[in-house]
C-alpha cells in the first residue's frame, strides 16, 4: 500500500488526462509499480511517449527521493518475437550461464537493427557479496554506515588530467580499481589507535549471485531464456532473419558445452505458414477462375483477354502497397485471394458482351455489317458504365473497413486496402487494355470462329428461357417467396453467436501457471515441473521453454508463484482441441497449480486488448482490498455454473505472510536515529545495497553489502540485528522496533485511478458473446454489491461489443451509399429497389454458410456481409441496366425485352459470380489452417451470399421488374 500511495498514485495522477489516453492501469507490489497507459490506436507512438516523459517529469517532485521512474522501451507485448534458451552442461555454473547469455548473446541482438529489448531470465546474476559480520563490527566499534562510505569509494578509478615534460604531454590516471577480491578485503575502512581496519577485519569478501527472483528452463531443464522484442513497424520476419544470422555467429564462439536453444517461441514460423498457405489459395483461385472462363467461352483468345486482367490487377495492386508503405503478409495477400475471382469480372463483362455484339453483327448481311472498330467501341460503351458503378459500389462497402478502430482495424485495413487496390485496377485494366485486345484478338482473322459461341452457353441460355417463361407469368409468388427467404435469413441470423476474431491455429500452446500467492521461487519450480515433466515427454510436444518470476529487465514484471510455459506442437500427433483438453486435465491434478491454457499470439492480442490473458474478465472495482476479494470470490463461484466457462482464475491480489517491522519513535529517538535511518540500514542488511562496481574479465560486477543470508531467512535473528549511532553505542533492532509476524498484500491493482481485481476465464465449446451475457447475467444476480463497488465486463468481449456496433453503424452507411449510387445511374427509384433486392437474397445464402459452419459470427464474418452486399449488387446492376437500353428500343415489348435482357446476361453474370465463387472456395475450406482464421470467414460468407443471389437475382428479378413495369 506504500507503494501504491507514494509512487503510483502519484504517477498515475501525473498522467491522467494525457490527450489520447484511452486506459490507465497499474500494478503495485512490494519494491515495483508498474503503470500502462494505453493510448488511442491513431495516436503517434513518439509523440505519446513524448507526452508521457514531460508529465514524468512533472510528477518528480512528488515522488520519494530514491525514486526514479523511467519508461521501458519502445515496444510492446506483442513485440516479443523470439525466445532464446542459452543451456550449459553440468559443469557450467549458472553464474557463467548468465553472464554469457548477458554479454556474449544479449549485447550482441541488442545491437541488431529492429531490436528494442532483449530480456534475460534465469541462472544467477553474478555480483561480489561483501557480508558484514556485526560481531566484528561491533569488536572494532565501527558503524555500518562508515564500511559503507568507505565501500562506495573501495573501487573507482579517475582522470588525474595531464602532465607536459617538454615536448611530451602525459594523460595521468588514478587507478583505484581493484584487480582482484584481496585488493577489495584489503582497504582501509577506519583506523583505530594509527591502526587501519580493513575491510576483511568485518566482512568476508567473495563472489556470489543476486537474489533470485527469476528462473527459466528449456524441455525441463534450467536455463537462461532471452524474450527478444522488436521495435514496432519492424518487419518479422526480417528482424527474425536477422536474428538467426546473429545467432549462427554466435554460436560459434560459445565454450564448449553451452548451446543455444532456438525450438522455442518463434512468431515467424506462424506467419511464414501463414504466408505459404495464403499464397497457396491465391494460387489455386487463378486456376479455377481459368477452369470457369473456359467452361464458358470455350476459346483461348476470350480467356487469354480475361486472365490478362488477372496478372495486371495484382501487379497494380502490389505496387500501391509499396506506394502505401504496406508490407507482403497474410492479410495483404489475404485481400488479394478475396479480390482474385472478382479480378477478372470487369474484363469479363467487356469480353462477353463484345464476343456477342460480334456474333451478331456476323450473322448479319455482308452489306449489313458495321466495322469491327465501331462495333467493339460500341460494345464497350453499352457495358461502361455498369461496370463502373459496379466496382464504386465493391470500393463503397470496403471503406467501413478503414474506420474501424482498434486491434479489428489494423487487422483488416490491410486486407481493405489490398482488395480495393486490385479492385480499381481491374475497372482501369477493363476500361482500356481489354477493349484493345478485343479488337485485335476477337476482330482480326477468321470473325466468325473467334466469335462462335460456346455449346455449353447455348445451353445453358435455352434452358433458362424457358424457366422464365414460367416465373414470369408468377411473380407474386415469386415474390413472397423470396421475402420469406429474406425474412427467416434475417431472424436466424440475430440467433447466431458472437466472438471478437476467430481462434487462430498457431501449433503452439501458452499456458500461465500459478501456485498460490507467497510461494517461494524455490517451491514454485518444483510445483510447476511437474507439468513441465508431462508436457516434454507428450509425443505432440516439440518444445517447451518455462520462465518462471520476475526478470530483473523486464517491464512485465510478475511474482515468483507465477509461472509461463510457451509450448510447440506437433498437430499431425493429435488434435489441438484434444491436447488442450489434456494438459488441463493433467494440471487439474497437480496440488496447488492453476492454469490458463491459450496460445502465444493470442494470449499477446488478449493482454494488449484488456490488460488480461483472457478472453473474458469481470472486473471488481472498489476502494477496500478485503472487501474486492470477498466479492471476487463470489463472483468466480457464479461465473462456475456458466456453461462453457474454462480456466477460471481470480487475480492473485490476496493477502501474503509478512514481517512487519514498526519504530517505536520514543526509543528511536533516544538513541538518535531516524525511521528513515533504521529503514536505510534493514534494508541494506536484508536485500544488499550495491554500492561499487568490480571489474571482471573488463565486465562489471555490482559490488553488494548486506549482512548474513541468515538475517533474512530467520525473522528470529531480526531481533538480534545491532544497530549502531557512529560507533558510539550499539543497540538492538528489537529494542528499538517492534518485528511482527502480519498479513499484507501481495499486489495492488488498479484501472482509470480505482482499485480493481480480475476474475478471468477462457471460452469452450460455445461462442464468446452468449457466455460472456450469461455471466454478466449471472455475476449481477448472484454478487450483491456494497456502496461504491461495480462491475464491469471486460476482455475480447468489450472490444467485440465496441467493433460490431461500429460495423453495424457503418454498413447502415454502406446500404444508403449503395442506393445511392444506384440512383445517380437510374434515376429510378424501382430500378433502384430492383437492384438492392439483392442485399436480401445475398443475406440467405450467406446466412446458410454461417450456420452450416461454427454457427458463430466474428468480427471477419459480419465484414465479409458488407463485402458481400457490394459484390451481389452487381448482378443486379448488370440486369436491370440491360433492361432499360432494351426497353427504351422497344417499350412495347417489355415481356419479351426482359426475358431477352436476361438470356443475353445469364453468361457473364454466371462467369463472374462462378469465378468469384469458386476463387473463394479454397479460402474457406481453409479456415482453420494458419493464416486463413480471418479471411476464411468472409470468404465463407462471401461464397454463400453470392451463390444464392446469383441464383436468386436470374429468378426473382425479371418476374419483379416484369409486374412493376406493366
Amino acid at each position: 500500500e506504500e507503494v501504491e500511495q507514494l509512487v503510483t498514485i502519484p504517477i498515475e495522477q501525473a498522467v491522467s488526462g494525457a490527450q489520447g489516453v484511452r486506459r490507465l492501469r497499474s500494478s503495485s507490489a512490494i519494491g515495483i509499480s508498474l503503470v500502462w497507459v494505453d493510448f488511442d490506436w491513431n495516436v503517434d507512438n513518439r509523440a505519446a511517449r513524448q507526452l508521457i516523459t514531460e508529465r514524468l517529469s512533472t510528477a518528480a517532485g512528488s515522488l520519494p527521493s530514491d525514486v526514479e521512474p523511467f519508461m521501458a522501451p519502445t515496444s510492446s507485448i506483442m513485440g516479443e518475437v523470439m525466445f532464446v534458451g542459452v543451456v550449459g552442461t553440468e559443469n557450467t555454473t549458472p553464474a557463467e550461464l548468465r553472464t554469457l547469455a548477458e554479454w556474449e548473446v544479449r549485447r550482441r541482438l541488442l545491437g541488431l537493427p529492429g531490436i528494442a529489448q532483449v530480456v534475460p531470465i534465469g541462472g544467477e546474476v553474478a555480483q561480489v557479496d561483501v557480508t558484514l559480520q556485526p560481531d566484528r563490527l561491533m569488536q572494532h566499534r565501527l558503524s555500518v554506515d562508515l564500511v559503507l562510505d568507505a565501500l562506495s569509494e573501495a573501487s573507482r578509478s579517475r582522470a588525474g588530467g595531464f602532465s607536459v615534460r617538454g615536448a611530451q604531454e602525459y594523460l595521468v590516471r588514478v587507478v583505484g580499481r581493484a584487480d582482484d577480491l584481496s585488493e577489495l578485503a584489503s582497504i582501509a575502512v577506519a583506523h583505530r589507535d594509527g591502526v587501519a581496519i580493513r575491510l576483511a577485519d568485518v566482512a568476508d569478501v567473495s563472489f556470489g549471485a543476486k537474489v533470485r527472483r527469476g528462473a527459466a528452463a528449456v524441455d525441463g531443464e534450467p536455463a537462461v531464456v532471452l524474450k527478444v522484442q522488436k521495435q514496432p513497424h519492424a518487419n518479422t520476419l526480417a528482424v527474425t532473419s536477422t536474428i538467426e544470422s546473429a545467432l549462427d555467429d554466435v554460436a560459434r564462439t560459445l565454450p564448449e558445452g553451452v548451446s543455444l536453444y532456438r525450438k522455442g517461441f518463434r512468431q515467424a514460423d506462424f506467419i511464414r505458414v501463414s504466408i505459404d498457405n495464403v499464397t497457396l489459395h491465391l494460387v489455386e483461385a487463378a486456376v479455377l477462375v481459368v477452369l470457369v472462363l473456359m467452361l464458358f467461352l470455350m476459346s483461348w483468345r476470350t480467356t487469354l483477354i480475361s486472365l490478362l486482367a488477372l496478372p495486371l490487377s495484382l501487379v497494380a495492386g502490389l505496387v500501391t502497397l509499396s506506394w502505401l508503405g504496406a508490407s507482403i503478409n497474410t492479410m495483404t495477400l489475404g485481400g488479394l485471394a478475396i479480390a482474385i475471382g472478382e479480378l477478372v469480372d470487369d474484363a469479363i463483362i467487356d469480353v462477353e458482351n463484345v464476343h456477342r455484339r460480334l456474333r451478331d453483327n456476323h450473322a448479319l448481311p455482308a452489306s449489313e455489317r458495321r466495322p469491327i472498330l465501331d462495333v467493339v467501341r460500341d460494345a464497350s460503351q453499352e457495358v461502361r458504365s455498369s461496370i463502373v458503378f459496379a466496382t464504386m459500389i465493391i470500393v463503397l462497402v470496403f471503406l467501413p473497413l478503414f474506420f474501424l478502430s482498434g486491434l479489428e482495424g489494423r487487422l483488416l485495413q490491410p486486407l481493405g486496402v489490398a482488395f480495393v487496390a486490385s479492385i480499381v485496377a481491374s475497372l482501369l485494366v477493363a476500361l482500356t487494355v481489354t477493349p484493345v485486345l478485343c479488337y485485335f484478338l476477337l476482330g482480326g482473322g477468321d470473325v466468325e470462329a473467334n466469335v462462335k459461341e460456346a455449346r455449353f452457353a447455348a445451353w445453358l441460355k435455352g434452358g433458362y428461357r424457358r424457366v422464365l417463361e414460367r416465373l414470369l407469368r408468377h411473380p407474386r409468388l415469386v415474390g413472397a417467396l423470396s421475402l420469406a427467404g429474406a425474412v427467416l435469413a434475417t431472424l436466424a441470423l440475430a440467433t447466431f453467436g458472437r466472438t471478437f476474431l476467430p481462434t487462430f491455429n498457431e501449433g503452439s500452446l501458452n499456458i500461465a501457471a500459478a501456485t498460490a500467492p507467497g510461494t517461494s521461487l524455490e517451491t514454485t519450480e518444483a510445483i510447476v515441473s511437474r507439468l513441465e515433466r508431462y508436457l516434454v515427454e507428450h509425443p505432440a510436444v516439440t518444445s517447451v521453454i518455462r520462465t518462471t518470476g520476475r526478470a530483473e529487465k523486464d517491464e512485465h514484471a510478475l511474482d515468483v508463484n507465477f509461472s509461463e510455459l510457451e509450448v510447440g506442437l506437433d498437430l499431425s500427433a493429435g488434435d489441438r482441441e484434444a491436447i488442450f483438453a489434456d494438459v488441463r486435465s493433467h494440471a487439474s491434478e497437480i496440488p496447488g497449480l492453476a492454469v490458463t491454457v491459450g496460445q502465444p499470439i493470442s494470449h499477446r492480442i488478449e493482454h494488449m486488448v484488456s490488460g488480461s490473458r483472457a478472453s473474458l474478465v469481470v472486473k471488481v472495482f472498489g476502494p477496500e482490498l478485503s472487501e474486492l476479494r470477498r466479492l471476487a470470490r463470489q463472483a468466480e463461484a457464479a461465473m462456475g455454473t456458466v456453461d462453457g466457462v474454462v480456466d477460471l482464475s481470480v487475480e492473485q491480489q490476496t493477502v501474503i505472510p509478512t514481517i512487519a517491522i514498526q519504530p517505536r519513535h520514543e526509543e528511536l529517538a533516544a538513541f538518535g536515529l531516524t525511521p528513515g535511518k533504521l529503514t536505510s540500514l534493514v534494508e541494506m542488511s536484508l536485500a544488499g545495497e550495491e554500492l561499487a562496481t568490480y571489474w571482471r574479465h573488463n565486465r562489471p560486477v555490482p559490488i553488494v553489502a548486506h549482512l548474513p543470508h541468515a538475517y533474512r531467512n530467520d525473522p528470529t535473528l531480526l531481533i538480534q540485528l545491532p544497530v549502531d549511532r557512529q560507533a558510539e553505542r550499539y543497540a538492538r533492532l528489537g529494542d528499538l522496533c517492534t518485528i511482527d509476524k502480519t498479513l499484507g498484500p501481495n499486489l495492488i491493482n488498479r484501472e482509470n485511478s480505482q482499485r480493481r481485481i480480475f476474475i478471468t476465464a477462457n471460452v469452450s465449446g460455445r461462442d464468446l458473446r452468449g457466455v460472456a451475457e450469461d455471466v454478466e447475467r449471472t455475476v449481477r444476480s448472484a454478487v450483491p454489491l456494497p456502496a461504491g463497488y461495480h462491475v464491469e465486463l471486460g476482455g475480447e468481449f468489450e472490444q467485440q461489443a465496441s467493433a460490431s456496433r461500429t460495423i453495424l453503424g457503418l454498413s447502415v452507411l454502406a446500404v444508403l451509399g449503395i442506393a445511392a449510387l444506384l440512383f445517380m445511374a437510374f434515376r429510378s427509384a424501382r430500378d433502384v429497389m430492383l437492384v438492392m433486392l439483392n442485399l436480401p437474397l445475398s443475406l440467405v445464402g450467406g446466412v446458410a454458410a454461417v450456420a452450416l459452419g461454427s454457427g458463430v459470427l466474428s468480427i471477419a464474418s459480419m465484414v465479409g456481409f458488407i463485402t458481400l452486399f457490394g459484390i451481389a449488387s452487381r448482378n443486379g446492376i448488370m440486369m436491370v441496366s440491360h433492361y432499360r437500353d432494351l426497353l427504351a428500343e422497344e417499350p412495347t415489348r417489355s415481356a419479351e425485352a426482359i426475358i431477352a435482357g436476361s438470356v443475353d446476361r445469364l453468361v457473364p453474370i454466371l462467369m463472374t459470380a462462378l469465378t468469384a465463387a469458386l476463387a473463394l472456395i479454397p479460402i474457406a475450406l481453409a479456415s482453420g489452417d494458419p493464416g486463413g482464421e480471418i479471411q476464411g470467414p468472409m470468404a465463407t460468407v462471401i461464397l454463400g451470399g453470392l451463390l444464392s443471389s446469383t441464383m436468386l437475382n436470374l429468378l426473382v428479378v425479371p418476374p419483379l421488374y416484369a409486374a412493376l413495369s406493366k
